[in-house]
């Protein structure tokens, strides 16, 4: 269809006074599926395609052409930051329609949010958390101000496919839909989906629609990539003749940085002078440091601070202050940043981006080169591996490289196979089926329990809880005080249950830590956890302070800007690494491919790296002896898959293999000592693991494995079975073993194959 001339004249007036001179094919494949059908529709295309454009340039035509009698469009993005980006399009797009365009979240005026409960029209933008405050707080008006909505966007969707806060959305649209008596068309977009069907399904869950799945044909990528690699320290000298590795520390530091700079840092330091660029980093403390580093080394050269920061527990003003600088085309200052810009925010024109070590996922790879690219250039991305140089003495699995084979095996698994991490999916979500219940009682009111399991198990993400276990929980609640009995016999939130739900953090389900405001003169900095005792620094805003006093009753911490370097601490913060990405780890180390995209040092220890991994015996065994009775094993398996062998050894194993003091160092290998042979070891975990166990043997008998937010609220039985069923891989893990009892003759018959091979092609969807 001529999707251009099916635009509203104000959509088309937009399109010339932004000079563009032809849709992009986004545009035209999204305009087709959301004016041609009534479908749900997923919209699948590169970072800086036009994806928001492509999917409201319809969206809004239709509303023009029959305004609703309420919020017609809900866009739900998974930050603020995301939010306050696309409000200034939008609403420029929108002034001539006379649509208003309405944020919601915690930085917006009451004013804004009043005129909205009032006079509900247009565009409704949040964040998931403050849907979910909106439903409970604002119960009543539900009905008024999404009778008529048209249309649900879930940007960024890719983020809310693989844990509870995706789970969490969904069930928040479905309960919207059921209160307001609507049901409207849901329109998913990202950059980075692995297994668009899959997410198609997820999408549309509860819907009733169907999804399309719009096919885009794209420019191709155009990347500029690199990888180097540096030895922090020198190598020591040996006393014996242990092979040293050969890779070379560089000989002088980089043009401008210091001389006795960190070389990595240095490199980092030297290729952001007169630019713009993006330093990311795995954790808000490497973000921290990196920072400090970088400012340190302007400070010893005399020069200006070219350096900003940004990450989730900066203070609002330190944030949008970075982010307005990025969008300026003409500033030259760099922003070492955390996933914080990982998602859509456009900021402008940038150089390039730095990674300091590899990313968890290909994914957010993905995102993070994404961020540079625009307005027509390539994307561009350089890696820096930073390591200590190994003990002259250190054993094998010290001497791996691993976050440089992990940068190459997400690269490859892209350009080779355009392999994306896909949605998580058969969990058993009992801390969002808690955290669900709650909300619906606090926003609904007294109801019985019949009512309630009708609202709650029908919504689509709970369809793998049952109803005895539903059961316990209501039981658990009452016993608890989380929930009571009215006299009536209906059930609403007890006085316990009231203390967590009148808690604004109550909102959300992602984990969050006891944090403490800091605070300097009229400054607010940000938020730490576990704060030190007066006298003592801390590092935030990518600088250092020293405590001057706590306080511990209204959380906050008063300091002074001093110099000087000190580690941060903001909580931790877990990868989720697939196991299809350890595979291809393996198959490089056994590989001889060159890769364009490695620079000089990188190339040099990736060389040291294949030839021990092959003198060491890897590429036929999982299972190295390191010398007497210690033993190294490398399953090349993912977080979940890896957990679950973890505990499958000592729980199921360590006895008939003698097995003590398992160390993991997750998820690239694990060290025990044990007293029976390697034959002997494939023999036993593959008795075991074809053993008819359930999942819940692999907890431990006094343990109540809290893994999720509210977990801490649900009856210890369920916790367990949440954990065992829906957080270990077991499947995985024990085909992994199988193979391995396939390969030595334990079970069928002996294959002389490399360890990972094709036959783990089954694997690679978990």
């Amino acid at each position: 269809m001529d999707v251009f001339n099916r635009y509203s004249p104000f959509i088309q007036d937009y399109i010339y006074r932004n000079g563009w001179q032809t849709l992009r094919a986004v545009q035209n494949a999204a305009g087709e599926a959301i004016f041609t059908t009534n479908a749900d529709v997923l919209l699948c295309a590169s970072t800086a395609s036009g994806k928001t454009e492509a999917a409201f340039f319809p969206m809004l035509t239709l509303l023009d052409e029959d305004p609703s009698k309420s919020v017609g469009i809900l866009y739900i993005a998974p930050l603020k930051a995301l939010i306050n980006d696309q409000f200034g399009r939008l609403e420029e797009l929108c002034q001539e329609a006379a649509i208003p365009v309405t944020r919601w979240h915690g930085d917006v005026s009451q004013s804004k949010k009043r005129k909205l409960l009032n006079h509900p029209a247009g565009v409704l933008q949040i964040t998931p958390e403050s849907l979910e405050a909106l439903l409970i707080t604002k119960h009543a008006m539900i009905p008024s101000l999404f009778c008529d909505l048209r249309f649900i966007v879930i940007d960024e969707i890719h983020s809310l496919l693989r844990g509870d806060r995706g789970y969490q959305t969904f069930c928040l649209i479905q309960r919207l839909c059921s209160i307001a008596d609507c049901n409207p068309r849901r329109i998913g977009l990202s950059a980075t989906i692995g297994n668009p069907v899959e997410a198609g399904r997820f999408l549309s869950s509860g819907s009733g629609h169907q999804t399309v799945i719009p096919k885009i044909e794209g420019a191709k990528d155009r990347w500029r990539l690199s990888v180097e690699h540096f030895f922090n320290t020198a190598p020591q000298a040996s006393d014996d003749k242990t092979e040293q590795i050969s890779t070379p520390v560089p000989d002088a530091p980089t043009d401008t940085a210091p001389k006795a700079a960190d070389p990595g840092i240095g490199y980092i330091f030297e290729h952001t002078k007169d630019a713009k660029c993006l330093i990311f980093t795995n954790s808000r403390e490497e973000c921290e440091s990196v920072c400090q580093q970088l400012r340190q080394y302007c400070e010893v050269n005399g020069e200006p601070d070219r350096f900003l920061i940004h990450h989730g527990n900066l203070s609002v003003s330190y944030r949008e202050s970075a982010e307005e600088d990025m969008k300026d085309d003409e500033s030259l200052m760099s922003v070492c940043a955390t996933a914080t810009l990982e998602l859509g925010i456009d900021i402008g024109r940038l150089e390039r981006a730095f990674h300091i070590d590899a990313p968890f996922t290909v994914s957010g790879f993905l995102q993070r080169l994404g961020r540079t690219g625009r307005r027509g250039n390539p994307s561009e991305m350089h890696f820096v591996m930073r390591e200590e140089h190994p003990e002259s003495r250190a054993m094998l699995p010290d001497n791996i490289p691993w976050y440089l084979i992990q940068t190459i095996a997400l690269i490859q698994l892209y350009i080779e196979e355009r392999f994306v991490e896909p949605p998580r999916t058969g969990r058993l979500p009992f801390s969002l089926l808690y955290h669900q219940t709650m909300s619906t009682l606090a926003s609904c009111g007294e109801m019985t329990a019949a009512e309630l399991a009708s609202r709650i198990l029908t919504l689509s993400v709970f369809k793998t809880i049952s109803q005895d276990d539903y059961r316990i929980l209501l039981r658990h609640l009452l016993k608890t005080d989380h929930i009571v009995r009215t006299e009536n016999g209906g059930l609403i939130t007890g006085l316990t249950g009231e203390r967590v739900v009148n808690n604004y953090k109550f909102y959300a389900v992602f984990q969050e830590n006891l944090e403490y405001t800091v605070r300097s003169d009229s400054q607010e900095l940000g938020t730490i956890v576990k704060p030190p005792p007066v006298g003592e620094k801390i590092a935030i805003a990518g600088r250092v302070w020293a405590v001057d006093s706590v306080d511990h009753n209204r959380h906050e911490v008063y300091c002074t800007l001093v110099k000087g370097r000190v580690p941060a601490y903001f909580g931790d913060c877990a990868g989720d690494i697939h196991t299809h990405i350890l595979e291809k780890m393996y198959l490089i180390l056994n590989g001889s491919e060159s890769y364009r995209y490695l620079m000089r040092n990188a190339v040099l220890r990736l060389r040291d790296a294949r030839e021990l991994f092959q003198k060491s015996g890897l590429v036929q065994s999982p299972l190295i002896n390191l010398g007497g009775s210690m033993w190294a094993l490398f399953p090349w398996l993912g977080t979940y898959a890896f957990l679950a062998l973890e505990r499958f050894l000592k729980i199921r194993c360590a006895a008939r293999l003698g097995l003590k003091g398992l160390s993991p160092c997750r998820p690239y290998y694990m060290q025990f000592t044990m007293r029976t042979t390697a034959e002997e070891f494939y023999q036993i975990t593959t008795e075991e693991a074809q053993a008819d166990f359930s999942p819940l043997a692999l907890v431990y008998p006094n343990e109540n494995p809290i893994f999720e937010k509210y977990d801490l609220y649900v009856p210890e039985s369920l916790v367990k079975k949440g954990f065992a069923y829906g957080v270990l891989d077991i499947e995985g893990m024990k085909e992994r073993v199988l193979q391995w009892g396939r390969r030595v003759g334990v079970v069928g018959e002996k294959n002389n194959t490399t360890l990972i091979n094709s036959s783990t092609k089954s694997l690679h969807q978990r």
